[in-house]
């Protein structure tokens, strides 16, 4: 059974090592465990609800680690208490550098439903609970721990390797990679990145398949607009803004874009049919068929809704306003839709044919200023995909590496308009399981030690000099 070592103890054995023997390229990956494991456990007792932020603290926390390590790291900030993190492990330059980056700011949580303190580090049943156990500082914390490996184990470096821990992910991006681009692009700058977004999924105690993100939806949100004649609730009015806009709604809830697969997608729903059972096998390789398609599209609908997502541009109604008094009909109505579009959707096309589908002159749709990037996806025969792949195989031998298109968002995005190839790993976690953003989030601990050793492995087989392999 796992037992928490203090951090302080931790790093001052594993420095020892370092000093006293020779370079290694396997290291102990259950002292990584231990180390990521308290990491993180510091991590989520340093509240960095977005808002307000206050990534800075940890910052701090992480540069304090580095610091006794001897890596020189900085924090540079566009607000004060939003700070990024950034350090580097110099290589030889031979080939471009490879970026390890993870978000330390969280999403807010509701206490009262949280079987333990969110922000105490809890660990219980081999599990860490905290906000933010995977999403993202797990990331945050075994990437650390992989880049003082690398140090400590003296790794020779073609590439230069590159830890961001960048804040405002959860909303306020501007603040994090928007900043680091725009302004430190320099500092950050690569061919390659590891980030989140991956999902390592667990069944009946095994990996099936390591899902590696290498593109993802856009959000593109839209407002419907409903007006009217305001009045007395007393007289029901037939333009009541409020009628117009449920029924909107109700249409635009049951509308699906038309399916589009891309690369990315083509090759997920290949892999699961080879991994999966005779009847998922039956509905990933009849997904284009016209006669059954929309049949098992249907299915999906019902049944597993993140597949289902990852087949079209998505429209969900997520808020609705309107109103301010019971007696009173209002004069305006609006809706709010979360749009995750595929990369090369058409939003002129799809709010036209919104507009036609709702066929209603008292609706507007609006659309809200583009955010992130729709860029091209990371390439499936790249130098760090095929390390990834050798890497599952090592960790799980059973199991197989799957590309996948993130139904949400993340900072890869910006990277991946700088033309980096990015790829999103993710802790392994149970198929029935998803708790980001959701109460008593949790990873298990064994999770960890294999989550800092996939993204170990991954760096020294691309990074590392030909005679340190």
């Amino acid at each position: 059974m796992w037992r928490s070592t203090p951090l302080a103890v931790v790093v001052g054995v594993m420095v020892a090592t370092s000093i006293s023997t020779p370079a290694q390229t396997v290291p102990d990956f259950a002292t990584m465990r231990d180390e990521t494991v308290s990491i993180i456990q510091d991590l989520i007792r340093i509240d960095t609800s977005n808002p307000p932020g206050n990534e800075t603290k940890v910052a701090d926390y992480l540069k304090g680690i580095l610091d006794r390590e001897g890596i020189a790291s900085e924090i540079l900030s566009l607000e004060p208490g939003r700070g990024n993190l950034v350090a580097r492990l110099k290589g030889t330059g031979s080939k471009p550098a490879i970026l390890l980056m993870g978000h330390t700011d969280v999403v807010g949580v509701e206490r009262d439903r949280w079987s333990f303190d969110p922000f105490a580090g809890t660990v219980t049943d081999g599990h860490v609970y905290g906000r933010g156990a995977v999403d993202d500082k797990d990331t945050v914390a075994a990437a650390l721990v992989a880049f003082l490996t690398l140090h400590r184990q003296q790794v020779a470096l073609d590439r230069d390797v590159i830890y961001l821990a960048e804040a405002g992910e959860e909303g306020s991006s501007q603040l994090g990679i928007g900043f680091m681009v725009d302004r430190h692009w320099d500092k950050i700058e690569s061919e390659f990145a590891l980030a989140e977004g991956g999902t390592t999924s667990m069944s009946d105690g095994a990996v099936r398949y390591v899902g590696v993100a290498t593109t993802e939806k856009v959000p593109r949100r839209l407002t419907l607009v409903a007006t009217g004649t305001s009045g007395h609730g007393s007289m029901p009015r037939l333009d009541n803004p409020v009628v117009h806009l449920a029924a909107a709604v109700a249409k635009v809830g049951a509308y699906q874009a038309p399916m589009r697969l891309n690369a990315t997608t083509r090759a997920f729903f290949e892999k699961m049919a080879a991994i999966g059972s005779p009847d998922e096998a039956y509905m990933f390789t009849h997904l284009e068929d016209p006669v059954v398609g929309s049949m098992i599209e249907n299915t999906l609908r019902h049944s597993n809704i993140r597949y289902a997502s990852t087949l079209r541009t998505s429209i969900s109604p997520t808020i609705i306003s309107g109103g301010f008094r019971s007696n009173v009909i209002p004069a305006e109505a609006e809706a709010t839709l979360d749009v995750r579009a595929v990369p090369d959707e058409d939003m002129d096309a799809l709010v036209a044919d919104l507009t036609r589908l709702i066929d209603d002159a008292a609706i507007e749709i609006r659309r809200a200023a583009v955010g992130r990037p729709a860029p091209a996806p990371s390439r499936l025969d790249s130098e760090v995909y095929a390390a990834i792949e050798r890497a599952q195989r090592a960790i799980y031998p059973n199991a197989v590496t799957v590309p996948m298109m993130l139904t949400g968002a993340t900072d890869m995005a910006q990277l991946r308009a700088k033309g980096v190839q990015a790829y999103g790993l993710g802790s392994p976690t149970l198929e029935t399981e998803a708790r980001a953003h959701g109460n008593d989030e949790r990873v298990s601990v064994d999770s960890l030690g294999e989550f800092t050793e996939l993204i170990y492995r991954v760096v020294v087989d691309v990074a590392a000099s030909s005679p340190s392999r």
